[in-house]
């Protein structure tokens, strides 16, 4: 269990999701548990919750990342995944040789930036012509969102998915791709899970367009995980210690808000208000200290999300629900159907 090969499995094309389900929270649902498997759908949360769970939700919101730019006339994709200043995003460039240090990529009228770094892998660094309030607005106006390469979609998009791919908790602008678990979340349902005695609380973490690289080492202890910035504030802190108080239980809306938890906890040995960077890797074998269940859609083969639900769930049980997912027709991947485990 700690080989690349050992997180493979075939995923026939048809199951992976190219739209969200419309209600949202219609999508299926597995409930994985010491129990065994049990089917529901996301609208039936609230008769699964107990009163005083806590559910953690990330509030960070996408950002139209994936720019469309010309370097002495030659057409070059970028994506950005990581802000450095005000005036300054570490991308990733395809094809990333066209972008020697010191040349100008131009994305519309009075639109530009110029490459001051690179870095291994196609990544580099942009200085824009524009910074903060005004770069925000050049970025809406001339990005488009950064789906997942495996939804297909044409080079213009569709503007539906500056709806779709955006969740109900979004409110601060820095992701390049979405806290999936969070888009089954609508008003109604989020409102009948607070009537049944359950509370929601916000962290964020912005999630980076490293989520989308593969893990290209077989032995595990090699990856370098990439870092995604986060925040818990002090309020949100003393919330999680007072539910653990309490016996309540820690339900994480995503891998995103699991990892800021853990990550914290694994840093400081407690819980407590954090603002940084974080780059933990969670593999089979690792002690989950902060959260005791875990909402999240269907991960990639050889992804470090499919690791972390391995290592949450224990490798068989995830290996197993995975494959009765795929023999009943279950849908993946960022628009898909989730499954919500309880920690092994």
């Amino acid at each position: 269990m700690n080989k690349l090969s050992d997180f493979d499995y075939f995923l026939p094309a048809d199951l992976i999701a190219q739209s969200p389900l419309n209600p949202r929270d219609q999508a299926r649902l597995l409930h994985i548990s010491n129990n065994g498997l049990n089917e529901h759908l996301i609208c039936h949360l609230p008769s699964i919750l107990r009163e005083g769970d806590l559910l953690i939700a990330n509030d960070t919101k996408v950002i139209p990342a994936q720019l469309h730019g010309k370097i002495n006339d030659k057409n070059i994709g970028f994506t950005l995944h990581k802000q450095k200043s005000v005036d300054r995003w570490l991308a990733f460039a395809k094809p990333a040789k066209r972008c020697t240090i010191g040349s100008t990529a131009v994305f519309g009228e009075g639109f530009e930036a110029r490459v001051v770094e690179r870095y291994v892998a196609g990544e580099i660094e942009l200085e824009f012509n524009c910074s903060d309030i005004e770069l925000t607005r050049m970025i809406e106006i001339y990005g488009k969102m950064p789906l997942p390469p495996y939804i297909k979609r044409s080079r213009d998009g569709d503007k539906a998915d500056f709806l779709n791919y955006q969740t109900l908790f979004a409110k601060k602008a820095g992701a390049v791709a979405a806290p999936t678990a969070g888009l089954h979340f609508t008003p109604s349902l989020r409102q009948s899970i607070i009537d049944s005695g359950s509370e929601f609380v916000t962290i964020t973490l912005h999630v980076g367009g490293g989520t989308f690289l593969p893990v290209k080492s077989e032995n595990l202890s090699d990856h370098k995980m990439h870092s995604e910035w986060g925040e818990i504030t002090p309020e949100i802190a003393a919330k999680i210690n007072e539910t653990k108080h309490k016996n309540g239980r820690i339900i994480c809306i995503g891998t995103t808000s699991l990892r800021i938890i853990e990550a914290v906890w694994a840093k400081f040995g407690k819980m407590q208000a954090f603002k940084g960077d974080i780059d933990l890797f969670i593999t089979p074998g690792y002690s989950f200290n902060v959260a005791d269940l875990l909402l999240t859609n269907f991960h990639l083969p050889k992804s470090t999300l499919l690791m972390l639900v391995s290592a949450f769930a224990g490798f068989n049980e995830i290996k197993d629900a995975y494959q009765y997912a795929i023999k009943n027709q279950y849908r993946f991947f960022s628009y898909g159907d989730a499954c919500l485990i309880e920690k092994k």
